[in-house]
């Protein structure tokens, strides 16, 4: 859970980084922008799709919510690839890093449940966030914007202590 949320963080810091070395050519930013891309499917595509199999403990059952995980999320980022904002401001479908942002908050209430309860909350979970990804509405764009890098800091700090505080 600790690192699913500083992907989260290392993810919107790079870009705010990328963007403001002076002397990148085009080509290096274009570079970097399919990187981020291969980086956010394993991020946010596969990670939550061997956090899912793992957790239900490799049973078949939930290869098929693995491979909707991952191809949701190839499509997510192929969509955005090509298309972009829309509106030059908002996302069409939620961005790929809501899924561990979300999934790291959900998984605060692991021991609230039994296990086989909590399996069908995360399957259902990760279904769900797969099919936000690649739904129609509309998200804003949340990295980039101060408060909103504030905000996941603070977040992304809180998660880590009390997930360090789990792990004592």
């Amino acid at each position: 859970m600790i690192g699913m949320i500083w992907a989260v963080a290392f993810d919107w810091a790079d870009g705010l980084i990328a963007r403001k070395m002076k002397g990148r050519t085009s080509k290096q930013g274009f570079f970097g922008g399919q990187l981020d891309s291969l980086i956010d499917i394993v991020n946010y595509g596969v990670s939550p799709a061997i956090l899912l199999l793992s957790y239900g403990k490799f049973d078949p059952i939930f290869l098929p919510g693995m491979f909707i995980i991952i191809s949701a999320s190839a499509i997510r980022l192929s969509y955005f690839n090509t298309f972009g904002l829309a509106n030059g401001k908002k996302y069409t479908g939620m961005a790929l890093d809501n899924n561990n942002m979300i999934l790291v908050f959900i998984f605060l209430f692991e021991g609230v449940f039994s296990a086989e309860i909590f399996t069908v909350i995360l399957y259902i979970s990760c279904l769900g966030l797969a099919t936000l990804n690649v739904s129609q509405i509309q998200t804003p764009k949340l990295s980039g914007q101060t408060i909103n890098v504030i905000i996941l800091a603070i977040y992304t700090l809180v998660i880590t202590a009390i997930y360090s505080w789990k792990l004592l």
